[in-house]
C-alpha cells in the first residue's frame, strides 16, 4: 500500500500507450533545510524516490514533466526499439526503496541517451542521482554521480543555447562551483563564484544566484581564513 505521503495513479506511456500505475507524491511535504545545490531535505521522507516516472509494461522512464509530453515519432519509434532490444522491465511497487529509486533514474538515464536529449537533462537526472545517494549517507556514489553531473553541465554550457526549460547559465555555472567544491576542487569552483559575482547585471537579471554565489564565496574565504589561522597558531607552538 502507498504510504502517507503518495498515491498511485494511472497514466498512458508515451512509448506503448498502455496505462501504466505511476506513484505521485502529496504537495504538503515539510522541508528541513535546503543544500546549496538546491537539495531539500524533508522530514520522515525522500520524494526523490519517485521523481521518475517509469512504465510497468515497455519500461520507458523519465521525469514527469517529459513522461506526460507527448514524444515525437521518431523518439517515440526510437524508444521503442530501444527497450524492446534490451528486454527492458520496470516491476512497479507502490512504496520505493533506495534499489528501485536507483533503477528508475538509470532508466531515465539510458532512454534520454536513447534519443539523443539534450546534455542538460542528463546533467539533472545524474545531481538528482547524487542528492539520492547524498540522502542515504553512501559517499562514494554521492561523488561518481556529481562529476558525470559535472560532466554534463559543463559540455551543456559549451554546445546548448540557454535558457533550457526553467535552466539559465547563470544557474548551471552555480550549479557547477557548488559541485565543484563538494567534490574537492576549489579552483574549479572559485572560478565560476568569480564569473557569476564580477557579472554587473547579474544582481538584477537574477538576484537570487547572485546572492547565493556571493554568499559561498564568503563561506570559502572564511573557511580559508579559517584554517589560516589555525596552521599559523600551530607553527607558533
Amino acid at each position: 500500500m502507498p504510504n502517507e505521503f503518495t498515491f498511485v495513479v494511472e497514466k498512458n506511456c508515451p512509448v506503448c500507450g498502455e496505462k501504466t500505475r505511476v506513484v505521485k507524491v502529496k504537495s504538503r511535504l515539510m522541508v528541513q533545510h535546503t543544500d546549496d545545490d538546491y537539495c531539500c531535505h524533508y522530514r520522515d521522507f525522500n520524494p526523490y524516490y519517485y521523481t521518475i516516472l517509469a512504465c510497468e509494461h515497455c519500461g520507458f522512464a523519465a521525469d514527469e514533466k517529459h513522461f506526460l509530453t507527448p514524444l515525437p515519432d521518431r523518439h517515440r519509434a526510437m524508444l521503442a526499439q530501444f527497450l524492446k532490444e534490451r528486454r527492458v522491465s520496470f516491476i512497479f511497487t507502490p512504496e520505493r526503496k533506495l534499489p528501485d529509486a536507483v533503477a528508475s533514474y538509470q532508466l531515465a538515464i539510458y532512454c534520454a541517451e536513447a534519443i539523443n536529449a539534450p546534455l542538460s537533462r542528463l546533467a539533472g537526472l545524474s545531481l538528482r542521482m547524487s542528492w539520492i545517494y547524498r540522502l542515504t549517507e553512501m559517499k562514494e556514489q554521492e561523488m561518481e554521480w556529481a562529476h558525470k553531473a559535472i560532466d554534463y553541465y559543463e559540455r551543456s554550457l559549451m554546445t546548448e543555447r540557454y535558457p533550457v526549460e526553467s535552466l539559465s547559465d547563470n544557474t548551471v555555472m552555480y550549479l557547477l562551483a557548488t559541485l565543484f567544491n563538494r567534490v574537492g576542487d576549489r579552483d574549479h569552483c572559485v572560478g565560476y563564484l568569480s564569473r557569476l559575482i564580477n557579472d554587473k547585471e547579474l544582481k538584477m537579471k537574477d538576484s537570487k544566484v547572485y546572492y547565493d554565489a556571493r554568499k559561498m564565496w564568503q563561506d570559502i574565504r572564511a573557511e580559508e581564513n579559517e584554517a589560516k589561522g589555525a596552521n599559523q597558531t600551530t607553527a607558533a607552538k
